[in-house]
């Protein structure tokens, strides 16, 4: 039900009233007395955040409701008005079709395996404790949830000067973060800026394509650097001065070197490139790698000698501040970075690029295919990690073979620090699925 990163699916088909108002009774019959609500723009949220709210009070929780907002605002709420739990109606950078629920642990911290379980098992079993008529919850609003995200932002960052940066929105909820680098000094031009869970400027995801309009505005300006966001503003990425997208490993290796010191450990997923771990030797820190899926870069991330946890697909986690992935943070801190440290094309260049090759393969039975090849796999290679799929060392470089989490698919990454050698090691990973689908 939760996939790698909370309930998703299409609208009036996975995901429906009757779904919402399931995981609200399942949440409070768990003992979660008191819950955060929000939800970002999307209109089904509306009715979705109905549904939760009728849940959580019908089995005697209190319903603390922010409104439409950023993911880590909601998350960071949940510590700040002593609340047991949180709950965020998105679908985060899905399609607009889709929508759906996360849930959250007072640290900032998704749902681990544990909790989801148990909300999945009453939701299976049809298992509430329904209250009586004068034993429900109550449901109150709280206005300042924003106000308490953007003053803790500002506190954690201090930015040098005024420089320019141009804030893609994607007409999400990541208004927060144009708004707190306007306090911080910097001058400020937003794009896409206007909420609407249609997602009518471009999708949601943002990456080299879908911020090709950031990059045009971001090159023919005198901007130091351009942001852009997903629809619930848990994610960030980047393009430089030059109008350039910074890769995604890129990215995460820039974080990771800025926030590790000597003795350090980064908390980073299975699929991260060899060039994080190159950046982190370099000023003696190491990689620890993780599952697939933000909870699970947060779990390390509570680790003592873990100083910054991150995935490249732009969730980025600084424990010290919280345990949800925080966009707006993010966004802050690299602005930071660039204003303090020089060029942001330069910090992104003196991360080594390796080739690297992905594909997934459609599949009848990713469980029986997966068996199979793990099983091939751990009789024919000794470095072998089967912590999230299966992760091979070999002498040219690795390769990874993971099922997704949401749909019939398989999927490959490769890579090594030679073209012809990412070639071998992509085919030879591509192979064994092809050979046992």
């Amino acid at each position: 039900m939760f996939g790698t990163s909370g309930i998703r699916g299409t609208v009036g088909d996975e995901v429906t009233a009757d779904l919402a108002l399931a995981v609200g009774r399942a949440v409070a019959s768990e003992g979660y007395d008191s819950v955060v609500l929000g939800r970002d723009v999307r209109e089904s949220g509306t009715m979705l955040v109905d549904a939760v709210a009728a849940g959580l009070r019908e089995c005697g929780t209190d319903v603390i409701e922010v409104g439409i907002e950023a993911t880590p605002t909601v998350a960071r709420s949940i510590a700040h008005l002593d609340a047991d739990a949180g709950i965020v109606v998105t679908a985060s950078h899905n399609p607009e079709t889709d929508n759906g629920l996360k849930l959250w642990t007072p640290s900032g911290k998704a749902f681990g395996p544990e909790q989801r379980n148990a909300i999945e098992r009453r939701i299976r079993e049809d298992d509430y404790e329904l209250g009586a008529w004068d034993e429900l919850g109550t449901r109150r609003r709280y206005e300042d949830a924003a106000a308490f995200h953007a003053d803790a932002i500002a506190d954690a960052v201090d930015i040098e000067g005024s420089p320019t940066v141009i804030v893609d929105v994607g007409n999400g909820t990541g208004g927060i973060t144009a708004a707190v680098l306007d306090d911080l000094g910097c001058t400020v031009e937003t794009l896409n800026g206007q909420p609407d869970g249609s997602f009518p400027a471009r999708p949601s995801e943002p990456n080299a394509d879908t911020l090709e309009t950031l990059a045009t505005v971001v090159e023919h300006t005198d901007a130091d650097l351009g942001i852009g966001h997903d629809g619930d503003a848990d994610r960030m990425m980047a393009v430089d001065e030059t109008g350039t997208f910074v890769p995604k490993d890129a990215l995460l290796a820039v974080f990771a070197r800025e926030a590790a010191g000597e003795g350090d450990r980064v908390a980073a997923p299975v699929d991260t490139s060899l060039a994080v771990d190159d950046a982190l030797t370099a000023v003696g820190a190491s990689l620890t790698r993780t599952q697939v899926g933000d909870v699970y870069v947060a779990e390390r991330a509570t680790e003592a000698d873990v100083s910054f946890g991150g995935e490249p697909s732009g969730a980025w986690i600084w424990p010290a501040e919280t345990l949800c992935p925080d966009g707006p943070l993010a966004a802050c801190k690299l602005v930071a970075f660039v204003a303090s440290r020089g060029p942001l094309s330069e910090l992104a260049g003196e991360i080594e690029q390796y080739p690297i090759r992905r594909t997934s393969i459609e599949v009848t039975d990713k469980t029986a295919v997966m068996n199979a090849v793990r099983e091939r796999v751990t009789a024919s290679y000794d470095e072998v990690d089967t912590l999230d799929g299966v992760r091979v060392e070999t002498d040219d470089g690795w390769f990874l073979i993971r099922a997704s989490g949401t749909e019939p698919l398989v999927r490959i990454t490769a890579e090594a620090r030679a073209a012809a050698a990412a070639e071998r090691v992509f085919d030879e990973a591509s192979s064994l699925v092809e050979d046992e689908s």
